[in-house]
């Protein structure tokens, strides 16, 4: 072989050498770059070895803001808290308003060292249930709301600030939340039923007049002691009660109507007896006061009787006794279908003048008429009764009864 040929195979060894070890070298050098990009910089949950492993954590996802990534870049398992479990003080990112309750917009009368207290650990969450205008309307009382950490005895309770409350010249009405029945109800002075859920209302108006500052006054005071007591917050409503008070009395003087057909004798005086059985054929029983009521179906007044003569109706009296006069009597706001009551109630008042040969007369003694009797139910019965449901206030309603007492 000649030294070129030599050269040659030489030369193309060398470059079959540097070929296959530059392909070492690329191979190495990618596996390394392959190892850094895909070995895990953090630990995997669902791979990593250890007894971990084998049984991962659920992981119940309760608010759906909470990302995947999120759970992915912590080392140790993740639950929703709105709050620290242990917090040294309120702050102001725990204060919340009830779930079942509004928030209040009026001020509450406690002290500023109170806190609303926290519900038992194995106490029931009490379901949102409206408290029904039946038994409290805000527009008619001013409604105190107790939320309690222990069930307390109604009697109890209303025994509590009985000899403050008792001074108030306007009625104070108990109700408590059965969670039994799953209802609210009025609580008996006597009642053993045991509630969590309190609320307390003082009626701004009746018959009387309107609420005096006074009584107010009082009540807040008595309800203030009376959370001290249960460990409660007293949550009361804004403090324009007494101008409340004093617009729904003019709106009651609009509408307080009593209505009255009298009876008068022609000649000889009306027999007790008579009387007494005419008014126990029309369905009509003699109360302790002294008068004749007929009630309706659900046992609530529609209209009375009583002599016109100053003496009260009896038992024993109305055997021997006489008189020259009977009034027949509707309270408007307390009977539900006015007008319909006041027809049957005309109807049993003639039926009693042809029995007693008597005549209907006004207070003026003046004979009423057909045309009379119809003006008067229209006038003076349907337009007020009217007046009170345009308000949402229907005549003989509980909130009525209440009302006008």
């Amino acid at each position: 072989m000649t030294e070129l040929q030599l050269g040659l195979i030489g030369l193309g060894a060398t470059a079959v050498v540097g070929v296959f070890g530059y392909n070492k070298w690329q191979e190495y050098r990618q596996r390394k770059v392959a190892e850094a990009v895909l070995k895990p910089h953090h630990a995997d949950i669902l791979l990593d070895d250890g007894p971990a492993a084998s049984t991962p954590p659920a992981v119940e996802r309760s608010e759906p803001e909470t990302s995947v990534e999120t759970l992915a870049q912590s080392h140790e398992r993740v639950e929703p808290v709105f709050v620290d479990p242990h917090p040294t003080m309120p702050s102001d990112d725990m204060v919340a308003a009830p779930a079942d309750e509004p928030t209040p917009e009026a001020p509450v009368f406690a002290s500023p060292a109170e806190v609303a207290p926290e519900p038992a650990d194995d106490a029931p969450e009490l379901p949102a249930i409206e408290l029904p205008a039946e038994l409290l309307d805000p527009r008619l009382e001013f409604i105190v709301a107790m939320e309690l950490v222990e069930a307390v005895s109604a009697m109890d309770i209303i025994h509590s600030q009985r000899p403050a409350l008792v001074r108030l010249s306007k009625p104070v009405h108990w109700v408590g939340y059965n969670e039994r029945s799953r209802e609210w109800e009025r609580l008996a002075a006597d009642s053993e039923l045991k509630v969590r859920r309190l609320r307390v209302g003082l009626q701004l108006v009746n018959r009387l007049g309107p609420l005096a500052e006074g009584d107010i006054n009082t009540f807040i005071t008595a309800m203030n002691a009376l959370a001290d007591e249960l460990m409660a917050v007293a949550d009361m409503p804004s403090s324009r009660v007494l101008e409340q008070a004093a617009e729904i009395d003019q709106f009651c003087a609009a509408v307080d109507l009593e209505i009255g057909l009298n009876l008068v004798s022609r000649g000889s005086a009306f027999s007790g007896t008579k009387i007494r059985a005419l008014a126990e054929a029309a369905g009509m029983v003699l109360g302790m006061s002294g008068v004749f009521t007929r009630y309706d179906d659900s046992g609530r007044v529609l209209f009375s009787l009583q002599n016109y003569e100053n003496a009260p109706f009896t038992a024993e009296s109305l055997r021997t006794m006489t008189t020259h006069g009977l009034t027949f009597l509707l309270d408007v706001p307390r009977v539900d279908h006015g007008e319909r009551t006041f027809m049957q109630m005309t109807e049993i008042a003639k039926r009693f003048a042809e029995t007693l040969n008597g005549a209907l007369v006004d207070d003026n003694r003046q004979p009423l008429s057909d045309s009379q009797l119809d003006h008067i139910r229209r006038e003076f019965i349907g337009k007020p009764q009217a007046t009170m449901a345009s308000f949402s206030l229907t005549a003989g309603s509980p909130q009525a009864l209440r009302l006008f007492s």
